[in-house]
């Protein structure tokens, strides 16, 4: 129950020009694509059609909060794609599917391994139509080893890839972010793979002509390894001195100091005084000079054998101070800190108002929505909204008419359930 909105800034996007097809559903895959289509590329994204009492499309529409229907996270995740309901349990549909590939500079997909090629439409049998394709193929364990076929979240990512075990306080259970950090992260290492596929292949003969083209390529993301990739030292921790990094609660282990202070009233404060500079402005804005000028704390060494009587030195002063003023203190002193931002606290924050990270939209019934703004920030050709997430369906006429299909055709095909 989504309307277009008005297109955001006048110069195209750095991938303008290129088309993805998406085959996938909820987070990782469709996170992946939204990327791409926030910086110009043409993305149609392919959901199952209405089909008896299933509603069809991707369940991420009936996600969250909803309005009117529709999941507010559905108008931000699906912008700029332009969305078609295909079967693809029908020839026909897996049909419309391999001549949008033969147009296709990539495909995203995160179906458990083995799905597509049962339909027919895996890696070898999409290279067939299209040989400079880059396949971006995103699952939970990736598209090979022993537990390639199980299914995988982005929630059992987190626990396998080591983030869970690392997160929380060391005598409670281990935490997660209400987030789907898993999802999240391997959908940017999908953006990552796919501008790097499409790197080569342009660098090897390009789009594909019927004749000849660049060189194509599978990207295998597994969530597991995606979540791995952000485990910092902890392997060369593990294998050179056999330390396992355990959960530290708010500190960062061998950092002092990094930590969250409770305000007097009662809000936490973020202050990360780790440098050996700044540890020093940081004591002395607390007034405790004595630390400031200790030569036993003048590095990061010695400043981690007494992280305790450092995190309650500044606990102490903390404690005695309205959260607003904590932070001006830090400011001023040129410590950097801040207070644990909810999101209302991120809506009203003049940073990121100012760097327009709010973009403003009306659903359809005129609603108001704020979506984040893409990010990174170009300076040329940054990315933005042309429209929000689209209805089911909303673009199968457009869409097939570019693949040739006239106008009885179509109706066929939709009276047929194809579509």
């Amino acid at each position: 129950m989504l309307e277009s909105a008005a297109v955001a800034g006048t110069t195209q996007g750095p991938l303008a020009g290129v088309r993805v097809v998406e085959l996938g559903s909820l987070i990782a895959g469709p996170f992946a694509t939204r990327i791409l289509a926030e910086f110009g590329a043409d993305v149609i994204k392919v959901e199952p059609p209405p089909r008896g009492s299933n509603p069809g499309g991707d369940p991420l529409r009936t996600w969250r909060q909803l309005h009117q229907g529709t999941s507010l996270w559905w108008s931000a995740q699906a912008r700029n794609k332009r969305c078609i309901s295909v079967d693809l349990k029908d020839q026909r549909g897996r049909d419309i599917v391999r001549r949008l590939v033969e147009r296709a500079d990539v495909v995203v997909e995160n179906m458990r391994p083995g799905a597509l090629e049962k339909l027919g439409l895996g890696w070898d049998d999409l290279r067939a139509v299209n040989p400079s394709l880059v396949m971006v193929r995103i699952s939970g364990f990736g598209q090979t080893g022993p537990m390639c076929n199980q299914p995988g979240f982005g929630a059992i990512a987190e626990a396998m890839g080591g983030m869970r075990y690392v997160t929380g306080d060391l005598d409670r259970p281990p935490m997660r972010a209400n987030l789907s950090l898993g999802d999240s992260i391997a959908a940017l290492h999908a953006v990552i793979g796919a501008l790097m596929g499409l790197r080569h292949r342009d660098a090897t003969g390009g789009r594909h002509t019927g004749r000849a083209g660049g060189i194509g390529q599978v990207v295998d993301v597994a969530l597991t390894e995606s979540v791995f990739n952000m485990m910092e030292s902890t392997l060369m921790e593990y294998s050179a001195a056999g330390i396992v990094r355990e959960r530290t609660g708010t500190s960062i282990p061998g950092i002092v100091p990094s930590n969250v202070y409770r305000s007097k009233g009662g809000e936490w404060v973020q202050i990360s005084g780790n440098g050996d500079a700044i540890f020093k402005r940081l004591m002395r804005a607390i007034g405790r000079l004595d630390m400031a000028e200790d030569p036993a704390l003048a590095n990061n060494p010695g400043r981690m054998q007494q992280a305790a009587a450092i995190d309650a030195a500044i606990q102490s002063w903390a404690g005695l101070q309205d959260a607003e003023a904590i932070v001006q203190a830090m400011r001023s002193a040129d410590v950097p800190s801040s207070r644990i931002y909810s999101i209302a606290d991120i809506a009203a924050d003049p940073q990121f108002q100012s760097r327009g990270m709010f973009e403003h939209h009306r659903l359809a019934d005129g609603q108001p929505v704020d979506i984040p703004a893409p990010a990174p920030r170009l300076s040329v050709t940054p990315g933005g909204t042309r429209w929000l997430g689209p209805e089911l369906g909303a673009h199968n006429d457009e869409v097939l008419r570019e693949l040739g299909l006239d106008g009885a055709q179509i109706a066929a095909l939709r009276e047929d359930g194809v579509i």
